[in-house]
């Protein structure tokens, strides 16, 4: 293993103290795990509060910040935060209009994020709760129950964030949290498998000839393996999977991600097959974003996500955000 670390048990605090160092607009509190907006609370907007086991950098702490999330909790590698590090930040958040919890499905991040809404409401804090369960490649895996949250999770956070920050009331902000990830789907492709510190070695086995098909973000196994196939065969497989699923609609929004060890110039490859189909099949392409978002450390790989928006959806998109990771219009 050759990683840029100091030492496996410190990766979490060491990357928040880089994470501070530059993005002083954040307040990053390396003890208690949290990464919140330097400006919250504020006063009668609602707070969105997410967070899950990093390695999937730059999810969730990166999307912190205006038009996105209020604060971030972080867990260890591949491991759900605690409810404690969950009720902190939703409390520094608070701004009196209530808070929204954004939770991808994995078993531990929605026990915790529910205990954390306990601890909310005893302090008086209005908490409402969104699940993200985008992926379609496989259900009840060895994380969750039903099917995974993953790519949709940063839509769910965009454009929650934007309708937040325009004002809207807490439950507008959580149902059209849920629209989204209800309008959304997933899939995941591997190939190479990715290494956690603390293992120092590869999470499974997968031959250099072939790739995994519907792999999570943590690599889970996924529907099969087959021979390596060209960027064409991945988008068609891909896509077959996602359109299977997704809701019959209008325009899509199309998020072409690198699973964190894919180099961009792949990425776009892929895209441009995944523009061919999408327009070959007559489905009506909205926007796109191309690079790493969602990943699992260093695994090479991809995963396309699609979110059936109508005007209102596309125009909570295009509204102004100012994150480390996501930025655009202000």
């Amino acid at each position: 293993m050759k990683k840029l670390i100091n030492a496996p048990d410190q990766v979490v605090p060491d990357a928040l103290r880089g994470l501070a160092a530059a993005h002083p607009e954040l307040a990053v509190d390396v003890e208690a795990r949290t990464v919140v907006r330097r400006d919250a609370p504020r006063i009668g907007k609602v707070g969105l509060v997410s967070g899950g086991g990093t390695g999937h950098e730059p999810l969730h702490a990166g999307f912190v910040g205006f038009g996105m999330l209020d604060a971030a909790c972080p867990g260890e590698i591949f491991t759900s935060p605690v409810p404690d590090q969950m009720a902190s930040a939703s409390q520094a958040v608070d701004g009196g209009a209530g808070v929204l919890h954004i939770v991808k499905n994995y078993t531990g991040d929605v026990l915790n994020f529910r205990l954390a809404a306990e601890l909310c409401e005893d302090a008086g804090v209005e908490v409402r709760q969104v699940v993200v369960d985008d992926d379609v490649a496989v259900t009840d895996s060895l994380y969750t129950a039903g099917r995974r949250g993953t790519g949709a999770t940063l839509f769910v956070e965009k454009l929650a964030g934007a309708l937040a920050e325009s004002g809207a009331p807490l439950d507008q902000v959580a149902a059209t949290a849920r629209r989204v990830n209800e309008s959304s789907r997933s899939f995941g492709v591997a190939l190479t498998a990715c290494t956690t510190p603390a293992k120092g070695s590869p999470t499974f086995d997968l031959p250099a000839d072939q790739l995994e098909l519907g792999i999570g973000i943590h690599g889970e196994p996924g529907r099969e393996r087959r021979t390596m196939m060209t960027a064409a065969e991945i988008a068609e497989v891909s896509l077959d999977a996602v359109l299977a699923d997704l809701p019959p609609g209008g325009p899509v929004l199309v998020l072409v991600n690198g699973m964190g060890g894919t180099p961009l110039q792949e990425l776009y490859i892929l895209c441009a097959e995944v523009d061919r189909i999408l327009r070959a099949r007559g489905v009506p392409i909205a926007r796109y974003l191309v690079g790493d978002y969602v990943t699992s450390l260093d695994m090479a790989g991809c995963s396309l996500t699609l979110c059936r928006a109508d005007d209102a959806l596309l125009r909570l998109w295009d509204a102004p955000v100012q994150t480390p990771a996501l930025r655009w219009g202000r």
